[in-house]
């Protein structure tokens, strides 16, 4: 079955850079773009960056343009959030799952996700 493991998150000070890791298995890696997601405490999930099959599209939500780049290497089936300079508005837990922003609310699975908190 379809399985998504998101790794890579922690605790960064303002300013500071992470690089988010999604593993996939159990589909066919290379047919499906990749978006990833966060979840602030308290707001609802909403879509950070997504990258097309081929890797030659990107889209990034308004506030990480400029700040964070998502990439994927088929070969590994990893799809990647290099993430700099952090901002504490960054803090949420991050998610990916397949598609090309896919409203949050039309998927049934989601992952465990990793936690990345920006603070002094």
């Amino acid at each position: 079955q379809v399985q998504l493991v998101e790794s890579g998150g922690g605790l960064v000070q303002p300013g500071g850079s992470l690089r988010l890791s999604c593993t996939a298995s159990g589909y066919t890696f290379s047919d499906h773009a990749m978006t990833w997601y966060r979840q602030a405490p308290g707001k609802e999930r909403e879509v950070v960056a997504a990258i097309s099959i081929d890797g030659t599209r990107t889209h990034y939500e308004g506030s990480v343009l400029g700040r964070f780049i998502i990439s994927r290497d088929d070969v590994r089936r990893v799809a990647y959030l290099q993430m700099n300079d952090l901002k504490p508005d960054d803090t949420a837990v991050y998610y990916c799952n397949r598609g090309w922003t896919v409203p949050p609310t039309n998927y049934r699975y989601w992952s465990q996700g990793t936690q990345v908190t920006v603070s002094q």
